[in-house]
């Protein structure tokens, strides 16, 4: 009995890739199937297709197996068709979802670099969100930049007072910083235009 332990403790383990663990739900795959494609990650990288074998291995449904499996048809060197499960598609799924996520990390990097150089400090991890946020699409990144400018011009360095900033603009339709330059303009020729009319001297009307 003893031995029989021993034994299966001395049993290679089964490697998880780093990138699967982290964004295997993003492939969009169910419980059942990650346990079947760690079962042929650890495997041969041609492995023959035999549903019932990973069924019995992994206590799964042969069916179930079946449905899950992707096979690609070959001949082997005896020239007989055999079918073969293949993981290419999975890498490349995991190698576009990894790119993306870089450009997105080297996106947000820089916005966080431009804040701290502006601010004149260390972003908190609490602002780093808000920032992230801002940045998911909630606003533009030119957008985020003007309101940024706008702060600093008005000596205030939180990003508390930045968000109303951009709030205000989002609320008045204000997406672009020509929409925020036009709408600038528009306040100024209104305020001296009301100016003007308050300054009139009626007493020399005549």
């Amino acid at each position: 009995m003893n031995s029989k332990i021993i034994e299966l403790l001395k049993e290679k383990p089964f490697i998880i890739p780093k990138s699967l663990l982290v964004n295997y739900k993003k492939l969009n795959i169910s419980e059942e199937e990650f346990i079947i494609l760690i079962y042929l990650i650890n495997g041969e990288e041609k492995i023959l297709y035999n549903p019932q074998i990973f069924a019995d291995y992994l206590s799964l449904d042969k069916y179930k197996v079946m449905d899950i499996l992707n096979i690609k048809v070959e001949k082997n060197e005896k020239g007989i068709s055999e079918e073969y499960i293949y993981l290419d598609t999975l890498y490349n799924k995991l190698f576009n979802i990894i790119i993306e996520e870089k450009d997105e990390e080297i996106d947000n990097t820089d916005m966080f670099s431009i804040f701290e150089k502006e601010l004149g400090r260390t972003l908190s991890p609490m602002e780093c969100e808000i920032i992230k946020e801002w940045t998911s699409g909630t606003y533009t990144e030119e957008l985020i930049k003007e309101a940024l400018k706008e702060a600093i011009y008005n000596n205030v360095r939180n990003l508390k007072y930045i968000d109303r900033i951009l709030y205000t603009w989002k609320s008045k339709g204000l997406n672009t910083k020509e929409d925020v330059i036009k709408d600038k303009t528009k306040f100024k020729k209104s305020k001296e235009t009301t100016e003007e009319v308050f300054d009139y001297n009626w007493l020399e009307d005549e």
